[in-house]
């Protein structure tokens, strides 16, 4: 799914352009609120609540949890459609400051209702670890949204960029809509199969208020302010010199065409920290705290090794990467500069599904709350002087900040074994694997470029990085099994 999400993210960037790619995700932005809005904590509280009741044997209390949280989702979704269909011109015109919006940000109001339920779902197939249909569900979303895209593509003024983004809406809204249906009837026939209890859960309603809404108001304050920030970065550039246009393209290409490829490998450990909540939440719930210091402490280190090979690919084709992808150097430029910042990217993903897993989803939210007011204070103060080098130094600033809070609260709830003695081993072996396939490349194939260039460094930096890992003992058999066992659980222990 998320290599079909980059190919045709890469598919929208040759369409409408930087620049229209850049506009479009400051429409996202204000969607980023409003889906926050909607959801209010509605998928977090449901996938909570339906691990508690199952672990405490009762079917009928999660299939009680899910109903009520539909309901719950389904009001605070139509209540942001109508706020946003209402406040859609001052929106557009004064907040984002481009009349070009407000149709975008109207028919995104369509969808609302359907993602905020839709989310219900999502979290009780992660809860009860049916990931697969949670997985199809996403999958269903991805097609229509697509399809649709591609085909108002086919008849729309690709231009014209307001209507370019409003198809790219349009889009997503039948993607939604859709896809709510199809999780619909899986949940239908899942709850039938499995969710057959009578007795239903103590005090559902208030639990649910009592997880969601506290977490709900600080996404809120959080998602707001990174609202705020999205917007101010244009404004920025602007200050900093960049015409309109100009800025819109440098964040579009950062925002809409670095990011999805940089991030792209995370797929399996973000997959993975979404496994974790559940499982973490069983394992606290029966008090194993051995198995989850074990499993916190391999997942960090397996996490860390990985996001290293991923850097040093990143280094190696970052030209590479960007002309063959977008014919765009700019963004090569970019990749390499951010490649640093994927382990502590990575880390920080995982190390917030964990704490979610282990109840602080609190703690996780005060932190996100601190590491966006410190973006904006510095996105407002650093762009207009440094324009785009001080937007890098920004995001870097921010992400360290942001990771050495979670790992300290992580190492507080549980006991976590760095074994840096093994984190220095796999730094010495990613050099050695990167080293290597550059001399191979630049000695027996000065020749390949473009894709191939790109291919070979991926194939011989993994095999020499996997010899080296293993033949230093940074990585052993017990961990790769681990690693795949956990990937594979349907359920039980971690």
């Amino acid at each position: 799914m998320r290599l079909v999400g980059l190919a045709f993210q890469v598919y929208l960037s040759n369409r409408i352009g930087a620049a229209g790619i850049g506009l479009l995700y400051l429409i996202m932005s204000v969607s980023g609120f409003a889906a926050t809005f909607a959801i209010s904590g509605a998928r977090f509280a449901a996938m909570r609540l339906v691990s508690e009741e199952l672990g405490a044997g009762n079917s009928g209390g999660a299939r009680a949890t899910v109903r009520r949280s539909l309901a719950y989702a389904g009001a605070f979704g139509t209540a942001a459609a109508v706020l946003l269909f209402t406040f859609s011109d001052f929106i557009g015109c004064t907040l984002i400051g481009d009349g070009r919006t407000v149709l975008s940000l109207r028919l995104l109001g369509l969808s609302l209702p359907f993602l905020s339920m839709g989310a219900v779902l999502s979290g009780y197939f992660m809860a009860v670890c049916r990931v697969i249909k949670s997985a199809a569900g996403q999958m269903f979303e991805q097609a229509v949204r697509i399809g649709v895209i591609v085909a108002l593509f086919a008849v729309v003024p690709l231009d014209d960029v307001e209507i370019a983004c409003a198809a790219v809406i349009l889009g997503n809204v039948a993607g939604e809509f859709f896809s709510f249906f199809f999780e619909l009837i899986l949940y239908l026939f899942d709850r039938k199969k499995y969710l057959t209890g009578r007795r239903s859960g103590r005090r559902i309603t208030s639990r649910l208020l009592k997880i969601a809404m506290p977490l709900a108001l600080s996404a809120y304050a959080r998602t707001a302010l990174s609202t705020a920030e999205n917007l101010l970065v244009p404004k920025g550039l602007k200050r900093a010199g960049a015409t309109s246009e100009q800025a819109l393209a440098d964040y579009g290409r950062i925002q809409g065409m670095v990011f999805p490829i940089i991030t792209f490998p995370a797929a399996f450990f973000v997959s993975l920290a979404e496994l974790l909540i559940p499982q973490l939440t069983h394992a606290q719930v029966a008090g194993r705290k051995k198995e989850i210091s074990v499993s916190v402490s391999r997942i960090l280190r397996l996490c860390f090794m990985f996001s290293l090979f991923v850097a040093g690919i990143l280094v190696l084709c970052a030209q590479a990467l960007g002309q063959t992808i977008y014919h765009d150097l700019d963004v090569g430029r970019y990749i390499c500069a951010f490649a640093f910042l994927m382990p502590v990217t990575y880390l920080d993903t995982v190390t917030d599904g964990m704490l979610k897993g282990l109840g602080e989803q609190m703690y996780s939210m005060r932190v996100n709350i601190a590491d966006s007011v410190l973006s904006v204070l510095l996105v407002w103060l650093l762009i207009p002087r440094l324009a785009v080098p001080g937007y890098i130094m920004i995001l870097y600033a921010v992400e360290l900040f942001n990771f050495a809070l979670s790992i300290r609260r992580l190492t507080k709830i549980t006991r976590v074994d760095f074994q840096p003695g093994r984190a220095m081993l796999s730094l010495l072996s990613v050099t050695g694997a990167v080293s290597g396939a550059q001399l191979l490349h630049r000695f027996f194939w000065p020749g390949l470029t473009g894709t191939w260039e790109i291919v070979f460094h991926i194939l011989f930096t993994g095999l020499l990085y996997i010899t080296l890992l293993f033949s230093t003992g940074a990585l052993s058999d017990a961990d790769t099994a681990w690693l795949y066992a956990a990937a594979g659980r349907k359920g039980g222990r971690i």
